[in-house]
C-alpha cells in the first residue's frame, strides 16, 4: 500500500483530504505541524508527503529542506501562497510539484498519482527512451525524433530537453534549469529559458503557441507532460 503524509493544519482539510485518499486505497497519516511531520516522515517512511507551507511551528520550507538532507520521497506542496518567490523558494529547497489552494481535488488527486509512478518507476533500469504521440527521445544516444524524421537540436536545446523528459511530470524550476544549462553566474537570466524553450516548441509541437508537451507554469518553471504514449 502507497503511504502518504498529509502535514497541514485545517482540520477541515485534512478530514478531506483523508477520506478522497483513503477511499483511493492509499494508506494515510497527518500532522499538524513541523516537529510532528518530521517524526512521521522517519518513524513511517511515506511513499509521498503533501504538506502546507504555513504551519504552527516551522516554515514548510524548512521542512523540505531538512526532509531533503536524507530522503528523495516526492513532496506535493499544497500552499495559499501565491506569490511567484514563495513558489519558486519552495521548489528550489527541494518540492517536487505546487498547488495553490483553493485546489480542485482531482488535481490534486492526479499529481500523487504521478508522483507515485515516478517513485514505482525501477532506479536500476533507467529508461533511455521517451516516447510521446508526436515525438521520441532517445537518451543513450542522444537523438530526437518526430515523424519519422531527425530533429536538429543545439546543445543547448538538447540539455534542456533532457532535463524535463527526464523528469516527467514534475515541475523543474527556472532557477535549476537556468543553474544546470548555464551554471550560477546566468541563474537570474529568464529571458534565455524563455527564447530556448521557443525554439523547442517550434521544433517538437504541433502548435508551439499551445504547448501540449513542454508546459509552462508561470512564474515557477516548466514541466514535460509526456502523455498517455509515455
Amino acid at each position: 500500500m502507497t503511504r502518504v503524509l498529509v502535514v497541514e493544519d485545517d482540520p477541515r482539510l485534512v478530514r478531506a483530504l483523508v477520506l478522497n485518499m483513503r477511499a483511493r486505497r492509499y494508506g494515510v497519516d497527518a500532522a499538524p505541524d513541523g516537529t510532528t511531520a518530521l517524526r512521521l516522515a522517519q518513524a513511517r517512511r511515506p511513499d509521498v508527503v503533501v504538506l502546507d507551507l504555513g504551519l504552527p511551528d516551522m516554515d514548510g520550507v524548512d521542512i523540505i529542506r531538512t526532509l531533503r538532507g536524507w530522503s528523495r520521497v516526492p513532496i506535493l506542496v499544497l500552499s495559499a501562497r501565491r506569490a511567484s518567490r514563495e513558489k519558486v523558494a519552495a521548489l528550489d529547497a527541494g518540492a517536487d510539484d505546487y498547488i495553490t489552494k483553493p485546489f480542485s481535488m482531482d488535481e490534486l488527486l492526479a499529481r500523487l498519482r504521478a508522483a507515485v509512478r515516478r517513485t514505482d518507476a525501477s532506479p536500476g533500469a533507467a529508461t533511455t527512451l521517451v516516447t510521446t504521440d508526436e515525438f521520441t527521445v532517445d537518451l543513450s544516444a542522444r537523438k530526437v525524433r518526430r515523424c519519422g524524421r531527425d530533429v536538429r537540436l543545439t546543445p543547448t536545446e538538447w540539455h534542456l530537453l533532457e532535463i524535463l523528459v527526464t523528469h516527467p511530470g514534475r515541475l523543474v524550476s527556472q532557477k535549476h534549469l537556468l543553474r544546470e544549462v548555464w551554471g550560477e553566474a546566468r541563474g537570474n537570466k529568464t529571458n534565455y529559458l524563455r527564447v530556448y524553450m521557443a525554439q523547442l516548441r517550434r521544433k517538437l509541437e504541433t502548435d508551439p503557441s499551445h504547448p501540449r508537451y513542454l508546459v509552462t507554469e508561470a512564474g515557477m518553471g516548466y514541466r514535460f507532460e509526456p502523455g498517455e504514449a509515455a
